[in-house]
């Protein structure tokens, strides 16, 4: 189930993409074949990624294009699985968040990216593309240097373009306004277009540019719904819908 070399450029490293392949969830069963864009390569470039190849820190190998060193990245069943390694300690426990608080941060920030999905009347899949993103991001990175908040804006607005279905920044601003308002059991009230909501605009934007260059631009993410429904097939199951109800329901809150 390997797919072919991608190109990105040596400024993006092979490192940089090997981090963020052995930080797709243990949900995730296989990686599939997407071409990374120009602009993407670009982008990662002038993200300033580091130049040293994954093994040994020497030059990085890959293809000569023009002028420009483009490195692979090779996506295969192997690289769509967390290493233990990665399990324990991660980021945020090495700067001292204890298991039990990260849990919690995880389940919150997979909750708010659910709840925001369904008021920008997003599909499924994109919030399940969405919440796949946020683990991934926070199996490299630390919630104690990182906002889950201002993450999970960033992660479903990338997550709503993956699955062509976008949404304007400001609405995802706006409703995860509302949802913050409703946990604090505020009255609601509506969003004011004043310097801190520029502010907050800005750290989502840098967090989805943040996300992706950790991720190495590796953001597609394949998942089990439709193989659920093709085991419910052959099962004869399909009809029995609060098993097939219950599968769906199980697979989410694993994601």
């Amino acid at each position: 189930m390997a797919s072919g070399p991608h190109p990105i450029p040596a400024a993006a490293s092979a490192s940089s993409a090997s981090s963020s392949a052995a930080s797709a969830p243990a949900s995730s069963s296989a990686a599939s074949s997407s071409s990374v864009p120009a602009a993407a390569a670009a982008a990662a470039a002038a993200s300033g990624g580091p130049a040293s190849a994954a093994s040994g820190g020497g030059p990085a190998a890959g293809i000569l294009i023009g002028d420009r060193l483009y490195s692979e990245v090779s996506l295969t069943i192997d690289h769509s699985l967390i290493p233990e390694e990665r399990l324990s300690p991660t980021p945020s426990m090495q700067d001292g968040l204890d298991l039990p608080s990260e849990t919690d941060l995880r389940i919150l920030g997979c909750e708010l990216i659910q709840a925001a999905g369904i008021l920008l009347r997003l599909p499924q899949v994109a919030m399940a593309t969405g919440q796949v993103l946020f683990h991934r991001f926070f199996y490299s990175k630390s919630f104690v240097k990182h906002s889950f908040e201002i993450v999970a804006m960033a992660c479903i607005n990338l997550a709503s373009k993956i699955e062509e279905a976008p949404r304007r920044i400001r609405d995802v601003i706006n409703v995860f306004h509302h949802l913050r308002q409703l946990r604090g059991k505020r009255t609601p009230s509506p969003l004011i277009l004043d310097q801190n909501y520029i502010n907050t605009k800005n750290q989502v934007i840098k967090a989805e540019r943040r996300v992706l260059k950790e991720l190495g631009f590796c953001v597609h993410v394949k998942h089990p719904h439709k193989i659920i429904v093709m085991y419910l097939q052959v099962l004869e199951c399909e009809r029995n819908q609060t098993l097939v109800q219950t599968a769906w329901v199980v697979h989410d809150g694993i994601t």
